[in-house]
Order: C-alpha cells, then sequence, then structure tokens
C-alpha cells in the first residue's frame, strides 16, 4: 500500500512524537474473530478517508480494513473543512465497515456509533472526559473551556461499503493550534498521549459498539446505543442555533436524539423540529 509504509522512522524529529508501531498494532488488533482484518500504517497521505474509499472501489479492502496516517495534509471534516495537524501529533485514521445484515435507513447512526466509541475508548486509555457535540464533534474541557478535540466522517465507498474516519488532537500544544477554539487531549491533561494504546482503545471501543449494533439489526434502542450517546451528548440540554441547508437556520433548546439519530430542537414557538443535517452552534446552557 501506498504512499510509503510509516514504519520508516527516518523523519522521526519529535521526540515528544515517537512513531507508531504497526506491527504491534496488527499483532494486537488483526486476531482470529476479531473485527480488524488489515491495519496499515502510512507516512503521510491526503486524506485517510479517500483512499479507503479508493481501495474499497477498486476490490483491495476487506471489511475491518484500517488505514492509519501519521500526517494527513488534506483532511476533511463536515462540510468540507480541512483538518490539518502536525505529523505523529494525533489519530487520523479510517476504517471500512459492511453493515450489509443493516437496513440502509440505519447506517446514518454508524458516526453517531463511532463517536460513543471513541469517546469510551479515550476515557478508558487518556483518562480523558471526552463528550459529543452532535453529529460528529468530540469536545474536551481545556481550563474550564468547552473545545473541540476531534472530529468523524463518514462516507460511502462502493457497494455495501461505509468508511468513517476519525481525527482526534492528541499531543497539540497551545501554539499549534488551528484555531482558537481547538483543543487537544494534552491540554485536556490527558495521562497518557502514547498513541498505540490510544488507538489500540479506540478500535476496541469501536469493534464493541459496531458488533452489538449490527447483532441487533441496527436498531438504536435495542443495542444501547440511543441512550448512550444522549446521556454523552454535550448539546442535549443546550440552547443550540442549527445552520440548515440552503440558508435556513433554527435557534431552540435541543431536547432529544430520535430514533433515526436527528437532533430534536424545541423551537419558541413550541415546535419540535427533527434535524438531520446541519451545523450546530452552542449558544448557551439553560
Amino acid at each position: 500500500m501506498t504512499p510509503q509504509d510509516a514504519s520508516d522512522d527516518s523523519r522521526w524529529s519529535d521526540l515528544d512524537r515517537p512513531p507508531l508501531n504497526a506491527a504491534a498494532l496488527r499483532r494486537g488488533l488483526v486476531r482470529e474473530g476479531s473485527l480488524w482484518s488489515e491495519v496499515e500504517v502510512v507516512q503521510s497521505t491526503g486524506s485517510t478517508n479517500s483512499d479507503l474509499v479508493a481501495l474499497a472501489a477498486a476490490g483491495k479492502a476487506a471489511e475491518g480494513t484500517v488505514l492509519v496516517a501519521e500526517e494527513q495534509t488534506s483532511g476533511r471534516g463536515r462540510l468540507d473543512r480541512q483538518w490539518t495537524a502536525p505529523a505523529r501529533s494525533g489519530l487520523f485514521f479510517s476504517v471500512l465497515l459492511r453493515p450489509s445484515e443493516v437496513p440502509v435507513a440505519r447506517w446514518g447512526w454508524l458516526p453517531l456509533l463511532t463517536g460513543v466509541a471513541v469517546a469510551t475508548g479515550l476515557s478508558r486509555a487518556a483518562g480523558v472526559d471526552t463528550a459529543l457535540k452532535w453529529p460528529n464533534d468530540l469536545l474536551v474541557i481545556v481550563g474550564g473551556e468547552e473545545r473541540k478535540a476531534g472530529g468523524i466522517l463518514a462516507e460511502r465507498a462502493e457497494g455495501d461499503g461505509v468508511v468513517v474516519g476519525v481525527g482526534v488532537n492528541v499531543s497539540l500544544r497551545e501554539d499549534e493550534l488551528p484555531v482558537p477554539g481547538a483543543g487537544s487531549l494534552a491540554l485536556a491533561g490527558a495521562v497518557s498521549t502514547d498513541r498505540d494504546p490510544l488507538l489500540r482503545g479506540v478500535l476496541r471501543a469501536l469493534e464493541e459498539w459496531y458488533g452489538q449494533w449490527r447483532a441487533a439489526g441496527g436498531d438504536p434502542v435495542v443495542s444501547g446505543l440511543q441512550e448512550t450517546y444522549a446521556a454523552g451528548c454535550a448539546t442535549l440540554g443546550r440552547v443550540v442555533r442549527a445552520e440548515l441547508p440552503g440558508d435556513r437556520s433554527i435557534t431552540g433548546e435541543a431536547v432529544a436524539i430520535d430514533g433515526d439519530g436527528r437532533l430534536v430542537i424545541a423551537t419558541g414557538e413550541g415546535v419540535q423540529e427533527p434535524v438531520g443535517a446541519g451545523d450546530i452552534v452552542h449558544l448557551r446552557g439553560v
């Protein structure tokens, strides 16, 4: 697989940011009965999501393929926003899932499921409480302030495939943050910024939640996903503004996550409006 495999550590110039150990990750994650079928670590690429979508289209990636980059030069978030960070300063990876036995109408839960798994894995491995901002942001507390430390992006792949990408700022220092509202696990007081156990923890949690959700036929109630996501969602109970497609926006209190994974907003007119896509701005607590 190209670009160059990250086992070449000739570019290891920051001693606080050692390269990932691809062989050790494979030994720990790729085993009989595991979801994870392959773990590839590359030195640098534009976007792990784009690369894995292309590999799936070419028939070169099985379900459970994990593609990790030490550096992403054209990482993307929602609405095609750019995501950049110094090499080896975070976790930048994508996974290929094929939930063929789950109705397509329920696939919209995959980014939310991934958020729950990332929050669970980071809590266990880094000792950092990570909250979820609907639909796909990961929040941490830095100096009493809520900051975005990561994001999730899901894209359809060939046939019954879905590629889910995750980006998490791990060791970014204050002077390296891309925007004022950004944060990192290190700034949030993580007990560890060793990316190997962090990645393993996140992928094991993702395997656990994906298996539970898939066994329930994607049912968010039976799998416990809807309840768990709502419990960890920092958006609920807040006054928010939803900036919607078509230059429309609504403001109100975020009161629930419905059965389709949509955010339900109660407006001042007493209407409860479900939002399936849009940019959410937290205005204040209630």
